[in-house]
């Protein structure tokens, strides 16, 4: 059984053949999927999806790279949307230094004020990180989470250990796949197993097997065997620890067995 911590099932992408990809990725082996939403506007959308497939778990957030669409007033909805229908986190949310013209100073503000409110519902927390390590760290020092996944980590030895210190999973997904990608190979193979959880981010980031491709849930067991040539252990040992880790931090455990 294999857990995608991370894949985007609601996305337009898949509108053709949400179905078809669904059964796929589950005749895979993949048992449990978790839908990150990314703004005020898909929340229904991804709790439709979280509904009509079993297995698939919902996270309601707002996204740094959707901040020109995102208003104060969706924070309170953020809010109520939480209490009408517990997810299993907050995200996708965090900081984007990449892309340009993303204001970070409005980052920031909605990137905090999530995590106050992950911080009230004792929830963890599902991070997009780009160029952004260190800010992200400061804030989680300052507003103390219960945890969560640093989504699509590519960060360095130092920050991956400071983001253990607190709680926090780090997500190995498709760009691991990429024979050039050596810093982020490195440390999947050198961190401990417990740190790692597994993801596809699909539709996004597809793995090199899929390159210029549509990403799909359904590639996450060729993603573990690649994890699990690059620490030179059996993919079952893989998907058994990932597993473990994903239900622990993200508290499916229950959710994952009835899957």
């Amino acid at each position: 059984m294999l857990i995608d911590t991370h894949c985007h099932l609601d996305a337009a992408e898949f509108d053709p053949d949400r179905d078809a990809v669904y059964q796929r990725a589950h005749a895979a082996g993949v048992a449990a999927i978790v839908v990150p939403a990314v703004e005020f506007a898909n929340f229904d959308a991804v709790r439709r999806a979280c509904v009509d497939y079993p297995g698939c778990f919902p996270a309601l957030g707002m996204h740094p790279m959707y901040i020109a669409r995102h208003r104060p007033e969706h924070l309170a909805a953020l809010r109520a949307a939480i209490e009408k229908q517990r997810p299993v986190a907050v995200g996708e949310i965090g900081l984007d230094f990449f892309v340009p013209d993303l204001d970070p100073a409005t980052q920031e503000f909605y990137f905090v004020e999530q995590l106050k409110i992950a911080r009230e519902f004792d929830l963890p927390v599902l991070l997009h990180i780009r160029r952004a390590n260190d800010q992200v760290l400061k804030q989680l020092r300052r507003i103390n989470v219960r945890g969560g996944i640093a989504h699509a980590f590519n960060g360095s030895r130092q920050q991956a250990e400071e983001f253990l210190k607190l709680n926090f999973k780090l997500g190995f997904g498709g760009a691991m796949t990429y024979t050039r990608a050596l810093n982020l190979r490195r440390l999947a193979a050198e961190l401990p197993l417990e740190a790692i959880v597994l993801e596809t981010d699909a539709p996004d980031i597809p793995p090199l097997f899929a390159h210029k491709q549509r990403n799909s849930p359904e590639y996450l067991p060729q993603i573990a065997a690649v994890l699990a040539e690059l620490r030179g252990m059996g993919i079952d040992d893989v998907a058994v620890a990932t597993t473990r880790n994903a239900e622990t931090v993200l508290g499916l455990q229950h959710a994952a067995e009835t899957a």
